[in-house]
């Protein structure tokens, strides 16, 4: 009787012993969960140092849409005028969708009549973030712009741009780029290039903050 007891205690000090391990591991886990999550939060600001992004295939699939995909790993091109950013005028930037880097400027965004976003040049300040290489396909020779870090396919570069900005015209797909406004630069991790724009500019874009997609 006395060795029955005994048994029963212990299976009894056994199972509690186990039930509260397990709710040390599921507070562990959450815990866990809870840290991965405000890493990854904090990540989401851009830091040319940190802001990693994925390289293989599935991870990119993942990342991007279909669109997306397409066109900066397979060298697409999107319809004119069905684009996200053809005919955006805010202030701000235009960063790689993959990346995150900065690559043009709205200050440098023309209305080229085309139907894709049209810049005179590529950001200032992020020298070497854009190269260029020759393109023949389609029976053409065109020069095509790709992100240096991503190796995106931008679009190509043209020279039927304004001629008091240097001729150019770098005609690109918005599905290749991520817009940040101007409004919003400083808490994504942009500030370096707030100063590109005057304080009439951000207080304008402050008062009517961009109301786009993406």
């Amino acid at each position: 009787m006395e060795a029955k007891k005994f048994l029963l205690a212990a299976t009894a000090m056994t199972f509690v012993s186990s039930m509260s391990f397990a709710a040390d591991s599921k507070s562990a886990s959450s815990s866990a969960k809870k840290e991965t999550k405000v890493q990854n939060q904090k990540t989401d600001k851009y830091n040319p140092e940190t802001c990693a992004f994925p390289k293989d295939e599935a991870g990119l699939k993942d990342l991007l849409s279909p669109e997306q995909y397409e066109i900066t790993k397979r060298n697409g091109t999107e319809m004119p005028f069905k684009n996200a950013y053809w005919d955006n005028h805010h202030a701000g930037i235009y960063v790689d969708v993959i990346s995150k880097e900065p690559l043009f400027s709205s200050k440098d965004k023309f209305d080229s009549g085309t139907g894709w976003p049209s810049f005179s040049q590529p950001i200032k300040n992020n020298k070497g973030i854009v190269k260029e290489k020759k393109d023949t396909t389609y029976g053409m020779t065109r020069i095509e712009v790709r992100s240096a870090r991503a190796d995106s396919h931008l679009g190509h570069i043209f020279d039927d741009g304004p001629k008091d900005k240097g001729g150019l015209r770098y005609c690109i797909n918005s599905a290749s780029l991520k817009f940040i406004p101007l409004e919003k630069m400083e808490a994504e991790g942009y500030e370096d290039w707030v100063k590109d724009f005057s304080d009439k500019d951000l207080a304008e874009a402050q008062k009517n903050p961009w109301k786009g997609g993406r």
